[in-house]
């Protein structure tokens, strides 16, 4: 196991730094066993789903590697998602366990889910106390705490025996992302698949056992699960979680804790260049920054390396149906290319054009497949392997990828996958729409935001501000379109689609 590799490997070595909570590599594998030991001692058997609701947190880590050590696949949920979204999730995956934030930014979410879903039946809950002193109101929820009670159930050598058996074919991780067809979809990849493309993805990065990782990319996300996570479990740098992302806390952290990796969406680095008191903050540690999921100006790439003085930065391309990569820029390339494009395949992956420019994929890290849906699996991944991204791109004579539009009508807010068709379906269910359509526009902030035409129904009223406000209760913010502009019709093609590139369009002239 890469787990106890780590142990044996970097041992008295810090493994995770958050708060006061310090552990060191063999702290943290006993620390993994006890959890494991909790949720066997709990019924929960090999290929079982366990769900992780939760920010960023010393727990998550241990959570997530625990359920992975009785054979568990770990299912994160994104902790924007509203109680609908995450029963919907959790029902699809018929999750055994569930670790669930407790009360946390004015936000309960399993009272939430009690409320949306009272018939769900998960047979184990554990509240993670992200604000300890909020408390946990569910009777028929654990503490963490409680957990280590728990685990006396078992002896150390059943989870051992539990953790040995675990294959690497055996599925690793279930992670959600949208579909055109605006339900989202399961992407399953085995063990095997996530240590490879996360041992490529730290090498090209650079990432070294004395490097000190900042993972501000939320966990629920492959950017901070996978390559934040387990890039640290594969080279033994130290994890240090953020919970949320704030300007001044992140730039504090840089300094007490020595940061020498801090990944993130471009607007990460943008905050921290513009942010007016920044020199009043120790930066000096950076090393290693990696980018990508929105368009990164060349300006912002010279910027970070002359006045935030990163050593390395370098831009990426990836997808969860690739089980979180594909392509990454090299140490050594200048501006230009970062700023330009994703770089060149990682982890064994083969690269080409396919029709209409789409960018294809194909290799032993593409997907296993959909959760439960082998027809939407075989449209997206050919009889002869590859994996049908659904971007469109150029590749240079050096085998550099640039992508350039998207076949499907995703947009990217502040480092997210947003899916229209998904926003169009949750539209359609106010009262005085009688169509829409959403595309990202430009923001400074989070590289693209979401605007809806909205067509009203004969006779309504509806305004902006009331249709902010139900996308608000149906959907995870980032997803809340920011703009709405109410036309009398949309435009469309002889086909009797919508032309979202007309509206893309307007918006650039």
């Amino acid at each position: 196991m890469a787990l106890h590799h780590a142990a044996r490997t970097f041992g008295t070595a810090p493994a995770i730094a958050d708060g006061t909570t310090r552990l060191d590599w063999t702290e943290l594998l006993e620390a993994v066993q006890e959890v494991a030991r909790a949720l066997i001692a709990r019924g929960v058997q090999p290929g079982d789903r366990v769900a992780m609701w939760s920010p960023n947190t010393y727990h998550w880590v241990i959570a997530a590697l625990a359920a992975h050590y009785c054979g568990a696949v770990l299912v994160p949920l994104n902790t924007r998602y509203v109680a609908d979204e995450a029963v919907d999730v959790l029902e699809r995956v018929h999750a055994r366990a569930l670790f669930v934030a407790g009360p946390f930014l004015g936000r309960d979410r399993l009272a939430e889910l009690r409320t949306a879903a009272p018939e769900l039946a998960i047979d184990t809950v554990v509240v993670i106390p992200v604000e300890p002193d909020a408390g946990n109101t569910d009777d028929a929820a654990l503490e963490w705490s409680d957990l280590a009670t728990v685990a006396t159930q078992v002896a150390i050598a059943d989870a051992d025996k539990r953790a040995e058996a675990v294959d690497p074919q055996d599925l690793s991780d279930i992670m959600f992302t949208s579909g055109t067809t605006g339900r989202s979809k399961g992407t399953l990849v085995a063990h095997r698949q996530a240590l490879a493309v996360v041992r490529a993805w730290a090498q090209c990065a650079t990432v070294r056992s004395d490097d000190r990782y900042l993972i501000v990319s939320p966990f629920f996300h492959n950017f901070g699960y996978k390559a934040g996570i387990l890039a640290c479990l594969v080279t033994g740098a130290t994890i240090i979680p953020q919970a949320t992302f704030d300007v001044p806390e992140t730039m504090r952290l840089v300094g007490t804790e020595k940061i020498t990796v801090l990944p993130g969406p471009p607007t990460i680095y943008q905050t921290i260049l513009d942010f007016p008191e920044r020199d009043e903050y120790e930066l000096d540690t950076l090393r290693v920054a990696v980018t990508g999921a929105a368009t990164v100006p060349v300006v912002l790439v010279e910027r970070m390396r002359a006045e935030l003085a990163f050593d390395i930065v370098i831009t990426a391309y990836g997808l969860s149906e690739a089980a979180g990569f594909g392509t990454m820029c090299g140490a050594d390339d200048d501006a230009e290319t970062i700023a330009n494009t994703c770089g060149r395949p990682i982890a064994d992956f083969e690269l080409r054009l396919g029709k209409a420019d789409e960018v294809l994929m194909r290799g032993p890290n593409v997907m296993v497949g959909y959760l439960d849906d082998p027809d939407s699996t075989a449209r997206t991944i050919d009889a002869d392997g590859w994996l049908h991204t659904g971007d469109v791109g150029t590749i240079d004579e050096r085998g550099y990828l640039k992508i350039t539009d998207r076949l499907k009508d995703m947009y990217i807010c502040g480092g997210f996958n947003v899916y229209p068709a998904e926003i169009e379906q949750a539209l359609a269910r106010l009262d005085g729409v009688a169509e829409s359509a959403v595309v990202g526009v430009p923001d400074t902030r989070m590289g693209e935001v979401g605007k809806a035409y909205v067509v009203r129904k004969s006779g309504s009223t509806l305004t902006e501000d009331q249709v902010i406000a139900h996308a608000t209760t149906v959907l995870a913010n980032f997803k809340v379109p920011r703009f709405v502009e109410f036309r009398d019709h949309l435009p469309y093609s002889s086909a009797g689609k919508v032309l979202k590139r007309r509206l893309r369009e307007e918006e650039m002239s």
